[in-house]
């Protein structure tokens, strides 16, 4: 019983910081990244579908993504998806190659990006803790029941909160790293 709570919560903590993760790849440093492209949906004979399925996107050199599409008439759709996509990245086509120079940073965005990635980072911070407070509460009800003891339960309350450090750590660790990508020229 304690050890399906446990499991339950860890899983659950494991769930937020890979959204962290997939939160982070969202928010561009100065390099180019194909991962960057990974919200973009481009329209493909009526249905959406990731810009991966479509197209081949590899860097070419630190600052520009080349997306070469598997179709010909892929290529101005490809193009619009990018433009309308909230990445600010202005693709330009030569042949059936679109190359999309990624923008230098300016400070001021450098520290527009670290206070989003801080806010993510927060956000991620309060699921693991709310997932503490529900397993926390579950190990109150089954002591309600008497189905476990009050040592069980005290023993249960430190493994989730052991659970918790874990992971607030990890999203610190994760914090850090993306604000050192961030302030790299």
């Amino acid at each position: 019983m304690l050890n399906e709570i446990a499991q339950d919560a860890e899983q659950r903590m494991q769930k937020s910081t890979e959204s962290l993760v997939n939160n982070f790849k969202k928010i561009r440093t100065g390099r180019a990244h194909p991962s960057i492209l990974d919200t973009v949906q481009v329209s493909y004979y009526g249905s959406d579908v990731p810009l991966q399925q479509v197209a081949n996107v590899i860097v070419e050199d630190a600052r520009t993504l080349a997306i070469i599409p598997w179709e010909k008439p892929m290529v101005p759709v490809i193009e619009k998806a990018i433009m309308k996509s909230d990445l600010g990245l202005n693709p330009a086509t030569s042949g059936d190659t679109i190359r999309v120079p990624m923008p230098a940073l300016t400070e001021e965005t450098r520290k527009g990006y670290i206070r989003q990635a801080r806010s993510e980072a927060e956000n991620a911070r309060i699921a693991v803790r709310n997932i503490r407070r529900d397993a926390n509460g579950d190990l109150k009800d089954l002591l309600k029941e008497k189905e476990i003891t009050e040592d069980d339960q005290r023993r249960g309350e430190d493994r989730i909160q052991k659970l918790t450090d874990k992971f607030v750590t990890e999203i610190d660790q994760l914090l850090e790293q993306k604000e050192v990508d961030l302030m790299e020229i």
